[in-house]
């Protein structure tokens, strides 16, 4: 008959045994190992799905050791959104002799990170890291907005307003690849079919216009917004300019 110390060495051993309950060596895990985790985690499920327990799990750690690394699930979500823009276009923004090329070449590759990342991409849009990536672009952006010749106070409202429109519409065309194929399909099509259908007499704008909507994924949608924003640009300039030679 066996001893109950007995018995509990052989349930120790047999846990022991059991195959993927090996834990993780403490001294293993380091802030990139934990954001790598995060990102498969962030990913699959969302940052919703993101969670200590999730991530103990991903990396067969114990939740609690994470904590050694990231004070809480927000300081973590801002380290990885800042690791995955650092990721998509750390490094390529260089300041070139026309401040349109470099306003447009940031526009293109915040609009190119949301897509790579599309199941994301919203709460992306509206936070602020405070970190290297995001110093960056705005040093980037605010030295091109007073290439142009607008004044400071100018360039400090259009850098929050370019960085909204850019953000909004990328998150917005990023929320419609993170759709299933077959409400994506659905949604490009109503514009194609549906409202065609309309009736003219009640909707006679739509009714001779059908054959130009698009839809919203649409290329030229996001184009044609960052032209319009360049064009404002210089006009606000001009203006600045004009109103600053009449006070001399």
């Amino acid at each position: 008959m066996s001893t109950p110390s007995r018995d509990r060495k052989s349930r120790t051993a047999s846990k022991q045994d059991r195959p993927g309950r090996t834990r993780r060596a403490r001294d293993s895990l380091s802030r990139q190992v934990i954001l790598d985790a995060a990102e498969t985690i962030a990913a699959r499920d969302g940052l919703d799905g993101l969670t200590f327990q999730a991530l103990g799990k991903e990396l067969t750690a114990h939740p609690t050791s994470i904590y050694r690394h990231f004070r809480d699930k927000d300081e973590l979500v801002l380290e990885l959104i800042d690791n995955l823009r650092s990721r998509s276009y750390g490094g390529q923004l260089e300041a070139t002799d026309s401040w349109r090329d470099d306003l447009r070449s940031l526009a293109y590759h915040i609009h190119e990170h949301y897509l790579r990342y599309p199941q994301f991409a919203l709460q992306m849009a509206a936070r602020t890291t405070r970190r290297p990536t995001e110093f960056t672009n705005v040093e980037f952006a605010l030295d091109a907005f007073l290439r142009a010749g607008l004044p400071p106070h100018d360039a400090a409202i259009f850098l929050r307003v370019f960085g909204n429109v850019i953000r909004s519409l990328s998150s917005m065309e990023a929320g419609l690849h993170a759709l299933e194929a077959e409400t994506r399909e659905r949604d490009a099509l109503a514009w194609h079919l549906e409202y065609r259908r309309l009736a003219p007499e009640e909707y006679p704008r739509i009714a001779s216009m059908s054959d130009q909507l698009t839809d919203i994924g649409d290329p030229r949608v996001f184009d044609t917004a960052i032209e319009l924003f360049l064009d404002a640009i210089e006009v606000r300039a001009r203006k600045a300019d004009g109103e600053g030679g009449q006070g001399t």
